[in-house]
């Protein structure tokens, strides 16, 4: 029973970092806003595109090594993803957004992350 969730928690969230991404290459404004930093309407165009190629990448790459290379690659990826909503949370802190966003989105992203790098090294 530990396989199959270790395995769909990890696609789970590698589909929505996918997600993610395209939102914001597809619909950079809602995107920024429900990050928690909104965007300026004329001046943000460029980092969006990045945040949202970045996450996407997350997510291609996280699915591709759990299909190609195996549960402790994608555990050791999802390691070091976890640094990624663990930054966003302080970016959301330093930028005006909320505590409630910081913890209540990123934060706790960067757990969820973790216990599935946890499932994943326990299969």
């Amino acid at each position: 029973m530990l396989t199959p969730t270790a395995y769909g928690l990890a696609i789970v969230l590698d589909l929505l970092v996918l997600f993610i991404g395209a939102r914001f290459l597809l619909q950079p404004q809602p995107a920024a806003t429900a990050y928690g930093v909104p965007a300026k309407p004329q001046g943000d165009a460029a980092y969006l595109a990045i945040k949202g190629l970045r996450d996407a990448t997350f997510g291609v790459m996280g699915l591709a090594l759990l299909a190609f290379a195996g549960a402790t690659a994608e555990a050791w990826f999802m390691l070091l993803v976890a640094l990624t909503p663990l930054g966003d949370t302080l970016i959301v802190l330093r930028h005006g957004g909320t505590k409630a966003v910081a913890f209540g989105i990123h934060f706790a992203t960067a757990v969820v992350v973790l216990i599935s790098a946890a499932l994943l090294f326990a299969v």
